[in-house]
């Protein structure tokens, strides 16, 4: 071979190469495959009938999805040309989320494989993308063999807190034999209670508090481990740790609900598949066996747990442990009534591990411990004891001025647990059935001749398994720390519901703090399934009532058969916010007949469209006229707040008919919040826009204003009376948990930006920087919770982790970073951050967003303004450069003129605002003069 063919054969491989790689870009697969809320390969999945959903890959060369196609089927092996389930066939679409499963009906148990290809903005199709998988859970009460197991606690229960029984928590095994050649196994169960499973002396999961709370008379939440590796050919044994959790615990103020004095059970069913193709079920029945004589002798998740070390039962969970001298447990039959279901949000986990704590004191008696966090979840413990001696563990949010704990908030939750050591030497402990809200943490009871140190103790952090979401910086320390403060306290307050606080005598899925605060929580982390499990509470509750009301706490441990205006709207709102915020219109359909009927409730309470029903108001507003209670609900009247939320939620129930195609509907709820919304403003405006009462409110005018409830020309009259009362305020916070989240919303809309800066940044009482000023680590349920000068608020009802006034975040992400969705989903962003050099230099937002990672950073420095923007494939932006008539403007370095490439959609001496495909940009603007 000649010199000249040995190049030309080089050449030849180089350009193959080449073209290989330019071929791949434009090509490549597509990527985060999801079913329905989020769901990556899931087993025991709750769902028959899925949506899809997937990312175009990043690349200059995919701008946008002019088609995709979709197949599913039964087995690997028939992807992707021979799909026995549905083949989507080249379907002309932009949609790459939520795309709904239309193919031949799936079952329980069934194991379903997906791929999917995208055409881009060229018509070049993509290769497909890598197989996924999910694996249907057990659907129907039909397919449980097993009973429900477990000892009857409760005539041994002793009398708790305030008199509540307490059911000793229950040890409960089986054993059963299995041939050899296991091909798989998956087992499937859920309690009446809490539990944690082991299979041959090992832990099934690192789940927590499992299976989680639901209304346990209408529905409960089961699981199912793929557990093949854990059973072996010959004897198996599977134990069941069980305590009292929701379900038969004490929980709330008020009487024991879901008859919860009953002892708790076990619903267990282990399916065995053998290589030759048989299968082998083990159920929970009549031949289980039980004790309650085990080290935890008493768990509460109020309460505490209590652990005798003396009472440990080596190999209980074994084969070779004799079980002779246990009770034989008894069965429930499982009832048509309450359905069992698969869970359908991710269960709670311990997610973090604080280590760098610190000993604020010390005795031979004692010692506390500061975590540096205000947490929820529970201590892991490696202490020195002496036999017999018992380990006291506390918990308080924060100490008192002597250096005692601060437990007055607490109520009347014990929140202590105990350890009876059961021999001299270092114990290691980790409550396992109970949770506590807390900062410090104090020891007594160990080794009194040890020296404590910082080892004895770590902060488990534990709440639902969600993933990060969004992120949000900025050059300001204390709005940096506001951010941590607001990811803390949702942390805190998402352990399987959405709570109100993780530390007291509730702990309770309030419906107005949520209602407020999905927005940020959605944008900072991905909680999209909590939120829709929480909603199928909500609507199994609200079948309780007639009338269409729904409780202010889901599930409804209260049963006083109340409702409250800006509470029970979560079952509007949340809907609404969840559909702009992820595009996914399933949560609009599932929710709709429940809106609807809430709004049929504010109408049989109502006279000319004005309701007479229970309402907490603008709860919590700073100096309210009225004390004790009753101030609690601030000044702004019920029947104001009932009128404007039934006006609002008759209009979202409008929009979200328009947005299901439901016409009619749209056009009768847009009639009635018309009718109600001049009622309004008959009602409680004089001609001048002012509110007719002696008090005036920020709230009453945000809530009017936001909600569009009054004539353009006396809304414009509105808006000034409240910029009087900000100033009147000394441009402070005169809000409570409903005025709060929209003040910041109805400023931006009204060009008051730098006003609302002011008050973001106000350091005195009442704002957000002040409860950081007084060393907050998290939100507060109060304004004025706590003062360095003042000590404590003197109302017990006084939560130190409260996420609502955290709803300031969603103004902060999209406005002071400028990221924001347009259209929902992001399916079109909105890049249109509001710089205020008085107060920032700097502010960053980023978003997993469901078309992938977009972002919004800018950058003040030396006069030069910086703003860097990440926009993902199958999405559009608007992006808003703020300018002076002095400045130039750049794109990639490039001149911006009229004759730009890019389209242009306003330009004056405050803005340009240009339209974008996916790409990445840095947008600059500068004097004319640096030229």
């Amino acid at each position: 071979m000649n010199f000249k063919s040995i190049l030309y054969q080089i050449f030849s491989f180089i350009l193959v190469l080449g073209l290989l790689s330019c071929h791949q870009d434009s090509l490549q697969k597509p990527t985060e495959l999801t079913i329905s809320e989020g769901f990556k390969n899931p087993i025991g999945f709750y769902d028959a009938s899925p949506t899809f959903s997937w990312e175009l890959p990043v690349s200059k060369d995919v701008k946008t999805q002019l088609a995709y196609q979709i197949v599913v089927a039964s087995s690997k092996d028939r992807l992707p040309n021979n799909p026995d389930l549905w083949d989507s066939e080249k379907k002309e679409s932009t949609q790459s989320t939520f795309v709904n499963y239309q193919g031949d009906d799936i079952e329980s148990r069934q194991k379903v494989f997906w791929q999917v290809r995208f055409w881009n903005q060229d018509e070049t199709v993509s290769e497909w993308s890598e197989i996924n998988r999910f694996e249907l859970g057990l659907l129907k009460n039909s397919d449980w063999q097993a009973k429900w197991t477990g000892l009857d606690t409760a005539k041994d229960s002793i009398k708790g807190v305030r008199k509540f029984l307490m059911h000793r928590p229950q040890y409960l095994r089986k054993g059963f034999e299995l041939p050899s050649g296991i091909e798989s196994a998956r087992l499937h169960i859920t309690s009446k209670g809490v539990f944690d499973v082991h299979l041959n002396g090992k832990d099934v999961s690192d789940d927590v508090l499992t299976p989680g709370w639901t209304p346990y008379n209408k529905r409960i939440e089961t699981l199912t481990y793929d557990v093949s590796e854990l059973l072996t050919s010959g004897e198996n044994m599977i134990g069941v740790e069980l305590a009292s959790g929701w379900h038969s615990g004490r929980i709330s103020r008020g009487k024991a609900v879901y008859e919860n004095f009953t002892s708790p059970k076990i619903l267990c069913q282990l399916e065995v598949t053998l290589k030759d193709g048989s299968k082998l079920v083990i159920v929970s029945d009549e031949t289980w066996k039980g004790t309650t004589n085990g080290p935890i002798r008493l768990a509460s998740l109020y309460d505490g747990e209590v652990y005798d070390a003396n009472l440990e039962i080596p190999d209980w969970s074994k084969t070779n442990f004799d079980d002779t001298a246990w009770e034989t447990s008894e069965v429930e039959t499982i009832a048509d009534s309450v359905k069992l279901e698969p869970k359908r949000h991710a269960t709670v986990k311990t997610t973090a591990v604080l280590e760098d704590t610190e000993i604020v004191s010390s005795t031979k008696e004692a010692v506390i411990f500061d975590m540096k966090q205000n947490m929820l979840g529970v201590p892991k413990v490696k202490v020195p004891m002496k036999k017999g001696d018992t380990l006291t563990i506390r918990f308080s949010e924060m100490l008192l001025s002597d250096g005692t704990f601060y437990t007055t908030n607490y109520r009347s939750a014990k929140s202590t647990d105990y350890y009876i050591a059961a021999a001299d030497g270092i114990i290691e402990y980790t409550p396992k059935f109970t949770f506590h809200g807390y900062q410090f943490v104090e020891l007594s009871g160990f080794d009194p001749s040890a020296e404590p140190n910082k080892s004895w103790i770590k902060g488990l952090v534990q709440h639902s398994n969600f993933e990060k979401n969004g992120t949000f910086t900025s050059s300001h320390d204390k709005l940096n720390q506001l951010q941590s403060n607001i990811t803390w306290g949702l942390r805190d307050n998402l352990l399987d519901i959405p709570t109100d606080c993780p530390q007291r005598d509730e702990r309770l899925g309030w419906t107005g703090d949520a209602q407020v605060i999905s927005p940020t929580a959605l944008f900072n982390f991905d909680t999209h399934a909590l939120w829709t499990a929480w909603l199928q509470s909500m609507r199994e509750t609200q079948t309780e009532h007639e009338s269409g009301l729904v409780p202010f706490i889901i599930p409804d441990v209260l049963q006083n058969n109340k409702a409250s205006s800006g509470w029970g709207d979560a079952c509007v709102v949340i809907p609404w916010d969840i559909y702009n915020i992820t595009g996914d219109k399933t949560v609009l359909e599932e929710n709709y007949d429940m809106a609807k009927k809430w709004v049929g409730y504010y109408k049989s309470k109502s006279k000319d469209f004005i309701p007479s029903t229970h309402s907490f108001a603008d709860w919590l507003q700073p100096y309210p006229e009225k004390g004790g209670k009753m101030g609690n609900r601030g000044d702004t009247p019920g029947k104001f707040v009932n009128t404007a939320y039934f006006a609002h939620s008759s209009h979202l129930v409008s929009k979200i008919a328009g947005v299901l195609g439901k016409t009619e509907d749209e056009k009768k709820y847009k009639a009635l919040y018309n009718d109600i919304a001049a009622a309004f403003e008959s009602k409680f405006f004089d001609e001048n826009g002012k509110f007719k009462n002696k008090k005036q409110t920020q709230t009453s005018y945000l809530l009017a204003i936001y909600f569009d409830l009054l004539k353009p020309e006396t809304k414009l009259k509105a808006q000034k009376h409240l910029l009087e009362e900000i100033k009147n305020a000394d441009y402070h916070l005169g809000t409570g948990f409903l005025g709060t989240p929209i003040l910041p919303k109805v400023l931006d809309d009204m060009g008051e930006i730098d006003l609302m800066y002011k008050i973001l940044f106000k350091e005195t009482y009442p704002s957000w920087f002040y409860s950081i000023n007084q060393g907050a680590t998290t939100m507060w349920e109060r304004w004025n919770s706590y003062s360095k000068a003042d000590g404590y608020n003197p109302q017990s009802m006084n939560s130190l982790n409260h996420y609502a006034y955290g709803a300031i975040g969603q103004w902060m992400y999209e406005r002071l970073a400028g990221l924001a969705p347009l259209a929902p989903g992001y399916k079109k962003i909105r890049i249109a951050p509001m710089p205020n050099t008085d107060f920032l230099t700097s502010a960053a937002a980023s978003l997993n967003t469901p078309y992938g990672k977009a972002s919004s950073s800018w950058k003040l420095e030396n006069e030069i303004f910086n703003l860097d923007v990440v926009i993902p494939p199958n999405t559009t932006a608007e992006i808003h450069i703020p300018k002076t008539s002095n400045q130039d403007a750049f794109v990639n370095g490039e001149f911006l003129d009229d004759a730009s490439k890019y389209e242009l959609i306003e330009k004056s001496d405050k803005f340009i605002v240009l339209a974008v495909q996916a790409g990445t940009y840095q947008f600059t603007t500068k004097s004319n003069s640096d030229e």
